[in-house]
């Protein structure tokens, strides 16, 4: 079975990858032993913006799943909704470093339920906590 340490690591650093599609969802597919795979990835949840011409602010957040890597069924997820993350844009300019206390009329408060962990970085060991207990309790079960 994978140490936690390899595990944090490909969570940090496999690529993320836009899902096709019309929503606004990016993926880690992280290949693991045993026809597994990892998925980590964030989805949009909303997007605010009361004038075309303010600012729009989008929150999204993080999930993982643990699938058969053949068959692509789910074998067990997180999508708790519990790390997220918000992004500011206006116009074409966009801005992930910084977030206004209020943005136009928004309450920043009201858009976004912070984690204070919204890069994975923050959040690596917690998922790979997770995702270790999943590869334990299948081990169990075998």
């Amino acid at each position: 079975m994978i140490e936690k340490k390899e595990l944090v690591d490909k969570i940090e650093n496999t690529e993320l990858e836009k899902i096709p599609g019309d929503k606004d969802i990016w993926e880690k597919h992280i290949y693991l032993d045993d026809n597994k795979i990892l998925i980590v990835g964030y989805e949009e949840e909303a997007s605010f913006n009361q004038d075309p011409e303010e600012e729009t602010v989008k929150n999204y957040y993080w999930y993982w799943e643990l699938r058969d890597a053949k068959t692509w069924i789910v074998i067990f997820e997180d999508h708790d909704k519990i790390f997220s993350f918000c992004e500011s844009e206006m116009g074409s300019y966009s801005d992930q470093e910084r977030m206004e206390d209020v943005v136009g009329n928004i309450d920043e408060a009201e858009v976004c339920s912070w984690s204070k962990k919204d890069l994975i970085e923050d959040i690596s060991e917690d998922i790979a906590d997770k995702v270790l207990e999943w590869l334990l309790r299948l081990k169990k079960d075998e």
